[in-house]
């Protein structure tokens, strides 16, 4: 008897093992999944049992696929990992699943994620076959252009890399706003009595008028960043480009939320962006979960607006505007929100899609009250971003109507 229970408790350890590395790969492919579906996956499978593979294949499913475009890489990956017939009688024998794709799959079929979160470094060391091709470089693009357009979902891990190093050399110019104070300036338009007096003291004689116009600087810019499970791909490249930014210039603000609000500013003023992202890791903890977009805002409206909205700030509201309260409250504090600030500009990956509507309530209520609507999915939609804002500031109006042309 104790022979045996130690037999099962081995052969839940190897099912528990298959189904970590499964997870992982998954992970790795761009699926929002923690450590909270690892183990409820392995619940569901002992719920179901191991004596049906159409079972076990909907009870991972239930676990892992959240939202629609999630079906055809876990399809891929479960057929891939458990592609043998016999795999759940061997799982009760304790035999992991054999990891190497034969060679006549097709490998086109698979996503070059899932390829590489599968099989990393395969294929590195072998060196391509010479072939002589001749092609008409008149309608061909660069690598550089191509990466330019690539939706950041899409890209596998090297790409990802390539445009990190990019999103380091970005900046984000910000027209300078005038301010209250008034420095000297030879054809000012106002006339600076205090200087006038003061030079004619020392020299005397005739008076020489001084002149003074306003100062100009940058308005503060502000981000609210969405980190929740269906942001989780893009918002890690976000990161790198809110640390470009913050070092790029003074009087950045930057929160991240999802069930809570995190303020990280001072994290991402670190010059290393591994160093910085490290303890944004550290004191973020709803990472890819749920999104309470107004519980966010009100917190954020209440303790921070205050000190960070002055000045005519710009708020880049990062979001696709999923909410887990149906958009209760949403409204009422986006409008608070573009309030007590100059100008909103909503960045939004889901509008990458030429049918895109605002289906969802949270989205609904957010849209009348944003100054603009933007895609932000890839390296050109952030330069386009970038280009927008050092151009003046458009109607309410005219912008949140011009995406529907």
């Amino acid at each position: 008897m104790t022979a045996r229970r130690t037999q099962e408790g081995h052969g839940e350890g190897r099912l528990l093992a298959n189904l970590m590395y499964f997870a992982r790969a998954l992970r790795a492919a761009g699926l929002p999944i923690g450590p909270g579906k690892v183990l409820a996956a392995t619940e569901a499978v002992r719920a179901v049992g191991l004596d049906n593979r159409s079972d076990f294949y909907w009870a991972l499913h239930a676990v892992f696929v959240n939202k629609r475009d999630q079906r055809e890489l876990f399809d891929q990956a479960f057929h891939i990992f458990w592609r043998n017939p016999r795999l759940l009688e061997k799982m009760m024998s304790l035999m992991l699943p054999d990891m190497r794709v034969p060679e006549s799959a097709n490998a086109e079929e698979m996503s070059r994620r899932l390829a590489e979160a599968l099989h990393p470094g395969q294929g590195k060391d072998k060196e391509p076959e010479e072939t002589k091709v001749e092609l008409d470089a008149a309608m061909t693009f660069s690598d550089r252009e191509l990466l330019q357009r690539m939706d950041f979902e899409k890209m596998s891990g090297e790409e990802m890399a390539r445009a990190k190093s990019a999103i380091r050399r970005m900046s984000l110019p910000l027209k300078d706003l005038p301010t209250r104070r008034f420095g000297p300036h030879p054809a000012g338009a106002r006339i600076d009595m205090r200087a006038t007096m003061r030079a004619a003291l020392r020299s005397g004689g005739l008076i020489s008028l001084k002149r003074k116009r306003r100062r100009t600087r940058p308005p503060p810019l502000v981000v609210l960043c969405d980190i929740s499970g269906s942001m989780s791909r893009y918002s890690r490249l976000f990161l790198h480009f809110m640390h470009a930014v913050t070092n790029d210039r003074d009087r950045v603000h930057t929160f991240l939320f999802g069930t809570r609000l995190t303020n990280v500013t001072r994290y991402l003023r670190y010059k290393d962006v591994d160093i910085a992202l490290d303890k944004v890791a550290d004191v973020v903890q709803d990472w890819s979960g749920g999104t309470r977009i107004a519980q966010c805002l009100e917190h954020f409206n209440r303790y921070w607006s205050r000190r960070v909205l002055g000045q005519g700030a710009i708020v880049l509201f990062i979001s696709d505007g999923l909410d887990r309260d149906a958009g209760i409250g949403v409204g009422k504090e986006i409008d608070r929100l573009h309030k007590s600030c100059r100008r909103l500009i909503w960045l939004n990956p889901l509008l990458r899609y030429e049918a895109f509507e605002p289906k969802s309530l949270g989205m609904r209520a957010i849209l009348p009250h944003v100054d603009e609507f933007r895609p932000v999915h890839s390296l050109e939609s952030l330069d386009q971003l970038a280009a927008a804002m050092s151009r003046p500031v458009k109607r309410r109006l005219e912008a949140a109507a011009a995406w529907r042309q």
